[in-house]
């Protein structure tokens, strides 16, 4: 691992009430006797519904809260049902997904995430920009041109990126247990890294407590967001054990 911190990303997705809540007491307490706490940052991004009430309950804990898209526009206007960078930021949003391969599918294009990108910037979020290829674009053997695009049109124009942490999610990858082998990974992440110069690479994509130990070996990855294993707080824990033993 070579940046100063591990991240441990939680990507809830379309999951939780209130009563999800009561999860997170476990990995707070767990997390306060941790060893490498202060090495370590857990990141939850759970609905849009949850952003402050899980906020009130991580506070002063030094687990953070994040969301998982937003609208582009940087004030208030005519979007019904949108919610834009700044409204996120004032309910406890530290942190914001953007570019996840689930949202692309649906139609979100680099020029949109772009905007929405710079919006959450300028709002003081940080983002996690998440990037990867289809299984169809894998097996043409153009990853790397994929993500090259990927890289050059969401963060267009903007030139300080201290504020924005990759995400290489494969598509293929997401949901169906498949990762990809320790070379390709490696190789991939040191491409994403000589692109962006000093960025942190997280991996995503069916990361749980199964494969964790496979995944740590590989020693460019700066920490992993979680997607279905987060929403289990035995889980998470387990993943971010694992990650260090």
């Amino acid at each position: 691992m070579t940046n100063k911190y591990i991240y441990f990303i939680a990507n809830w997705k379309m999951f939780g009430g209130l009563n999800s809540l009561n999860s997170v007491y476990k990995v707070i307490k767990f997390f306060k006797t941790f060893k490498k706490n202060k090495s370590t940052k857990i990141i939850y991004c759970p609905p849009n519904t949850l952003i402050r009430p899980m906020s009130k309950k991580l506070k002063n804990s030094r687990i953070e809260v994040g969301a998982q898209n937003c609208h582009e526009n940087e004030s208030y206007g005519a979007f019904t049902g949108s919610v834009n960078s700044i409204m996120l930021k004032s309910v406890g949003a530290k942190y914001i997904i953007l570019g996840h391969s689930e949202n692309r599918s649906i139609g979100e294009n680099n020029k949109l995430i772009n905007l929405k990108i710079r919006s959450a910037l300028k709002s003081g979020l940080k983002v996690i920009f998440c990037i990867g290829e289809t299984l169809q674009e894998k097996r043409k053997k153009i990853t790397k041109k994929v993500l090259n695009k990927q890289i050059q049109s969401g963060l267009f124009k903007i030139k300080n990126k201290k504020n924005i942490i990759i995400a290489y999610e494969p598509v293929w990858s997401i949901g169906t247990g498949l990762i990809p082998k320790n070379k390709d990974l490696f190789n991939t992440i040191n491409f994403i890294k000589k692109k962006i110069r000093n960025s942190k690479v997280l991996y995503g994509g069916s990361v749980n407590p199964k494969n964790i130990k496979e995944l740590k070996s590989i020693n460019n990855i700066d920490g992993f967001l979680v997607g279905g294993a987060s929403q289990d707080s035995k889980k998470f824990i387990d993943i971010i054990k694992k990650t260090y033993n």
